[in-house]
C-alpha cells in the first residue's frame, strides 16, 4: 500500500543517506560498550532483552536495530527507505550481529502475523505519515497482549513554532487544526528538509493509541534545552518548546480488532 506521501518520503530518506545527513549515521563505537544502558536509560525495558522478539519500527539507519541486537534482542527493523535498511545490514555485518530488515511502511505490515513481537520500539517517524491511526492499529495487531510499545514523536507545538525567535519568543506560526503536510523547510534543526511532515494533535497521538488497544504507563519529554545556549539554536528553542515526547504503552486485552487470535495475556517483567 503506497501513497504519494510514502513515495515522496522514501525518496527523501534515500537521498539523505546518499548525502550522509543526520539520522543516517550509524551508532558510534562508544554506544556499544553498554548498549542496554544507551537504549534504556529510563529503565522501561526491564533490564534484560535476551531473546526478546523486538520490532524496530521506522528505525533504519544503522543505529537502533544494531544497539538492540547488541543488547541481546531478536531484532527486526522496518523502514520505508531501502538505503536506510542497507545501513542496518552493513552495521550488523561489521559487528557480527543478526538483524532482519524489511522494507515497508509503518502503517501496512501484512508480512507479520498477529502478536508476533513482544516489544515494539518506534523512534520519531509518525510525522512522516498523514494519519497515525493506521500505524497504531498495525502496531497493536503485531504486538502480543502484555507487550510493550515504546514510541517517540515530534510534539505538535514544536511543529507549530517558528524556527527562529522573535521579540516575543518562539511564536506559533502554523495552525494546530490543519489538513495536509506542513510547509517545506530549509536549514531547520527541528525538521527534515525535503520530507513531507504532518502534525498530529495530542488527541491523535495519545487518544488513538489508547483506542487501538494500548494503555499508557508513562510519558516523558526528553530534555534537550540548555540555559546558556545560543539564541535560535536547537538547545535554546528546546528551553521553550519541548521537541519530542516519549511514550511507554502496553498492549492490553485480546488481539487487535478484526483478528481471530486467542493469544493469552503475557505480562512482561
Amino acid at each position: 500500500m503506497s501513497t504519494p506521501a510514502h513515495e515522496h518520503n522514501r525518496r527523501a530518506w534515500d537521498k539523505m543517506v546518499s548525502d550522509k545527513q543526520r539520522f543516517t549515521r550509524p551508532a558510534p563505537d562508544e554506544c556499544f560498550a553498554n548498549p542496554l544502558r544507551k537504549i534504556d536509560s529510563i529503565g522501561w525495558l526491564g533490564g534484560d532483552l535476551t531473546g526478546r522478539k523486538l520490532l524496530c519500527l521506522g528505525a533504519g539507519g544503522g543505529k537502533h536495530a544494531a544497539l538492540y541486537a547488541a543488547a541481546g534482542a531478536d531484532v527486526t527493523v522496518v523502514d520505508i527507505s531501502a538505503a536506510q535498511l542497507e545501513l542496518d545490514r552493513q552495521v550488523a555485518a561489521e559487528r557480527k550481529l543478526e538483524v532482519k530488515t524489511v522494507e515497508a511502511s509503518m502503517d501496512h505490515m501484512p508480512m507479520f502475523g498477529v502478536g508476533e513481537f513482544e516489544i515494539v520500539i518506534h523512534p520519531v517517524s509518525t510525522c512522516y505519515v498523514p494519519r497515525v491511526e493506521p500505524v497504531y492499529r498495525e502496531v497493536a495487531r503485531v504486538t502480543q497482549p502484555g507487550g510493550l510499545y515504546i514510541s517517540q514523536h515530534k510534539t505538535p507545538t514544536s511543529l507549530q513554532a517558528d524556527m527562529r525567535a522573535s521579540a516575543n519568543g518562539y511564536e506559533l506560526i502554523e495552525p494546530y487544526f490543519r489538513d495536509g503536510p506542513l510547509p517545506p523547510v530549509v536549514g531547520s534543526p527541528h525538521r527534515e528538509e525535503g520530507t513531507l511532515e504532518f502534525l498530529h494533535r495530542w488527541e491523535e497521538l495519545l487518544g488513538l493509541m489508547c483506542q487501538a488497544g494500548f494503555v499508557i504507563e508513562d510519558l516523558v519529554e526528553p530534555l534537550h534545552g540548555k540555559k546558556d545556549a545560543e539564541v535560535n539554536s536547537f538547545a535554546h528553542r528546546s528551553q521553550y518548546v519541548a521537541p519530542y515526547v516519549r511514550i511507554k504503552a502496553r498492549r492490553i486485552g485480546a488481539a487487535a480488532p478484526g483478528s481471530s487470535s486467542s493469544i493469552p495475556t503475557i505480562i512482561l517483567s
